[in-house]
């Protein structure tokens, strides 16, 4: 069997199996040290296939640090300290410089540091990541309850859009399509939400792979079924101009899309925090699977190995 047909996920859970793991299955892999709750997470970015080279290095640098934030402040912890790993074509060394640049002012906007990592040649560039955070409380996907609230954190399908328009190499584009482009190159990582979803989160988790296979994700985790309303899912007005001027459904962007890096999770309805970004998209029910409105939804999204 080839990875292209048993997938990701697939593959994640047949590598789980082998390890005999209980820890592997979370954005982050929680570890008591003393009194303390660290969390483990890395990430890569590969040339070609998240990214090209035409992009600004200061970007590629930036959401590399961003997507371990990430993973971090879904489990409800702050980063601490990242190891930067790199493989390098013979290029210029500005281009270094530049990607390290855009990794200093993130890890300056979270609150980390680089503490080290690695360098190697090779035949593309590759960023990897490895990040130590921290958590009062750790909150996993595998605690969703039955009769809670299900909440995203910010508009969805953007970073997609963002993407496509990149792809079409336009030779300049509008203040709204530099918007979602911007969502693309340089995400933000919910940092703002970390501490509430480690008060309050029963179960939390990002979404890098678009909403519908996020959920669903959840869902399995917990042992529930997930019901996602369609009217609720949030779209931003850029999202919406892009989807009516390229004859799209900004719903399936939302659903599909995948490298948003907002924030999935359940709590009651009645921690609903207004002066957050937080948005009621759907409720946690008995069964099993994924719906949209009332119907079963299989769901779409990013696969490293099915492109």
């Amino acid at each position: 069997m080839k990875l292209s047909e048993i997938g990701e996920f697939g593959l994640i859970e047949r590598l789980k199996e082998l390890l005999n793991s209980s820890i592997i299955g979370d954005d982050t892999a929680p570890l008591s040290v003393g009194n303390t709750t660290v969390l483990l997470t890395c990430d890569i970015l590969v040339q070609d296939r998240h990214f090209k080279l035409s992009y600004p290095a200061s970007a590629i640098g930036w959401k590399a640090i961003s997507v371990n934030v990430s993973d971090v402040v879904a489990n409800g912890g702050l980063p601490k300290y990242a190891l930067v790993s790199l493989v390098l074509p013979d290029m210029e060394l500005k281009y270094v410089e530049e990607l390290y640049e855009g990794i200093k002012k993130a890890c300056e906007f979270y609150g980390c540091e680089v503490v080290g990592g690695n360098v190697s040649g090779g035949e593309r560039l590759i960023v990897d990541v490895f990040m130590l955070g921290q958590a009062e409380r750790f909150v996993g996907r595998r605690s969703a309850r039955v009769g809670e609230t299900v909440f995203v954190s910010g508009t969805l399908g953007d970073a997609r859009a963002g993407l496509e328009l990149l792809l079409m190499e336009k030779r300049s584009y509008e203040d709204f399509e530099l918007r979602l482009i911007e969502r693309h190159l340089r995400p933000t990582a919910r940092i703002d939400l970390a501490r509430h979803v480690s008060k309050y989160a029963s179960a939390s988790m990002d979404i890098s792979d678009g909403l519908s296979s996020d959920a669903l994700k959840m869902a399995k985790a917990s042992g529930v079924a997930i019901k996602l309303y369609s009217e609720k899912v949030p779209v931003s007005l850029e999202l919406r101009e892009f989807c009516k001027r390229h004859g799209k459904d900004p719903l399936e962007y939302a659903l599909a899309g995948g490298e948003d890096y907002e924030l999935l999770f359940t709590h009651v309805f009645e921690r609903l925090n207004p002066f957050l970004s937080m948005i009621p998209v759907g409720v946690v029910i008995e069964g099993e699977g994924l719906y949209l409105d009332e119907i079963p939804v299989e769901p779409k999204g990013f696969d490293h190995f099915r492109l």
